[in-house]
């Protein structure tokens, strides 16, 4: 787990841990504060419990993952009529204000909303169950982060990034180093980590 500043992009602090957590999280944020950093804003990419979870500090989640956490949903090449016009929606949200995509996020879930309450029936159980489940997530999904979504937008003087894009280049950065050492110990690993964060 990595903490960055997105002002200066410098790698801050690190953990190595098996699984991210909220807990996690929190500990870095403490951990910062304890050293004197100001947290002005974090930028994360929405896990459940974390969004809100600072009441002071705005969050801003990433739109990167959020627009990834739909197309699992719908597919890059959906084939329903309402799925293809709630992926181009997606597509403005990093170019479009909160009003705008807010506003046709609503205009879409009126336009489709008696779509999503189709049933279909399962002939062995007899129980009925939403048509479009999938499609409704993805819409669920929006509503649920669209207050963190545009914090960026509601704190204009901060400059909060709208994504994390520039923390997973540079994770992408190294695992691609890491491939070309792959017969490293772990305790090695971590030594050329160190050092790649470092630089």
């Amino acid at each position: 787990m990595l903490f960055k500043d997105a002002y200066t992009s410098e790698n801050l602090l690190k953990y190595y841990v098996l699984f991210e957590t909220n807990q996690m999280y929190h500990k870095g944020i403490s951990e910062l504060q304890e050293m004197g950093f100001t947290i002005n804003a974090i930028v994360c990419d929405g896990r459940k419990g974390l969004l809100g979870s600072y009441g002071e500090i705005p969050m801003q989640m990433c739109q990167f993952h959020q627009a990834a956490i739909i197309r699992r949903y719908i597919t890059k090449n959906p084939k329903l009529e309402a799925s293809k016009e709630l992926k181009s929606l997606v597509s403005l949200m990093s170019t479009t204000d909160k009003e705008s995509f807010i506003g046709a996020l609503n205009d879409w879930f009126e336009k489709w909303d008696d779509f999503l309450k189709e049933r279909s029936l399962n002939p062995l159980t007899g129980k009925s169950h939403y048509t479009h489940k999938r499609l409704r997530s993805a819409y669920r999904s929006l509503k649920t982060n669209k207050e963190w979504l545009f914090t960026w937008y509601d704190y204009p003087d901060i400059k909060i990034p709208n994504t994390t894009n520039a923390l997973e280049g540079h994770f992408s950065d190294l695992k691609n180093k890491m491939r070309n050492h792959n017969g490293l110990s772990i305790k090695r690993k971590k030594l050329f980590i160190n050092e790649f964060l470092k630089a």
